[in-house]
């Protein structure tokens, strides 16, 4: 069993909508009893007992008894006794005790080393081999020629010369731009200089470590606080680890779920289930960072299926 749940648990909701109506049901007759009295004051009770002679002073309190309110008195008195009992009766019958998760000593430790296949990522092609180095044949003798003196031109302008004007040489337009890149994917880190963190535990007052040892705990008590043991696994005794292997992206949310080391029994599916309801969370992951900026990290998560005794 992965958690101990106290004799009687009530939500403090519960105890406020009963409280409520104890209270709404004192007023509303508090208010039955006022409007009772004004009616009856309203009658012609100087007519009724007109003449009438009272046996004892304490008869004719307030002159008539039809508005007598001390003959409630004893109504009342009943009437707040009860309402407090039931309160306090259903404060202490309504005490909750909190939920007891229990967790695996050493949860976060691999039973033995897991062979982590790295993250694949875009890499650029590898470049083309060089060309083959050329050839030198010789050339036989007999086919060597004797190359003819080259021919030199006089080149003097004198003043008889006539020089040609050139034709003008239109610009030519610019190259186009070169096409963009292909993007790159997101390459996913195995380690990095600040891991991702477990939601809750951001806005506490501390320093790096002692925000990831709160993370930690609360990511314990989420998983084995929701963990539910399989029927056929506990029936067959089946005890052991499951470990899975998921991506925190760069905005918290959980990617690419893989279920590195499964049980028989169902115990891998329940493990998953429980990675993958973390997106349902209110808050998500604090994403890794490295070099300040947020990226892809690849984590691993044991989880431990250990039958209590």
């Amino acid at each position: 069993m992965f958690e101990k749940l106290g004799s009687l648990e009530n939500s403090f909701g519960t105890v406020g909508i009963v409280m409520l109506v104890l209270f709404l049901l004192v007023i509303a007759t508090s208010i039955g009893l006022r409007y009772y009295l004004k009616a009856q004051s309203e009658k012609d009770l100087t007519g009724k007992y007109k003449g009438k002679k009272w046996d004892s002073p304490l008869d004719a309190h307030g002159q008539y008894p039809d508005v007598n309110s001390f003959k409630f008195s004893g109504f009342l008195t009943k009437f707040g006794v009860a309402i407090a009992l039931a309160a306090v009766l259903f404060a202490f019958s309504a005490t909750s005790f909190e939920k007891e998760v229990y967790i695996p000593d050493g949860a976060l430790e691999l039973d033995e080393e897991i062979e982590v296949e790295p993250p694949r990522t875009a890499e650029p092609p590898p470049p083309p081999p060089p060309p083959p180095p050329p050839v030198i044949e010789e050339v036989p003798e007999e086919e060597i020629e004797e190359e003819d003196e080259p021919e030199f031109l006089d080149q003097d302008v004198e003043e008889e010369t006539i020089m040609e004007e050139l034709p003008e040489v239109e610009d030519a337009p610019p190259p186009p731009p070169p096409p963009p890149p292909a993007p790159e994917e997101d390459e996913v880190f195995m380690i990095v200089e600040q891991s991702p963190r477990f939601p809750g535990c951001e806005d506490m007052s501390g320093s790096k470590a002692e925000k990831e040892a709160c993370a930690q705990k609360k990511m314990l008590e989420y998983i084995y606080g929701n963990l539910k043991y399989p029927a056929i696994a506990r029936e067959n005794g089946i005890e052991g680890q499951v470990v899975i292997q998921f991506v925190v992206s760069k905005n918290g949310s959980i990617e690419d779920i893989q279920l590195v080391r499964d049980l028989e029994g169902g115990c891998g599916e329940a493990a998953v289930k429980i990675v993958r309801g973390m997106n349902n969370l209110p808050q998500k992951w604090t994403p890794g960072k490295q070099r300040g900026r947020p990226v892809k990290v690849k984590y691993t998560l044991p989880v431990k299926f250990k039958l209590e005794g």
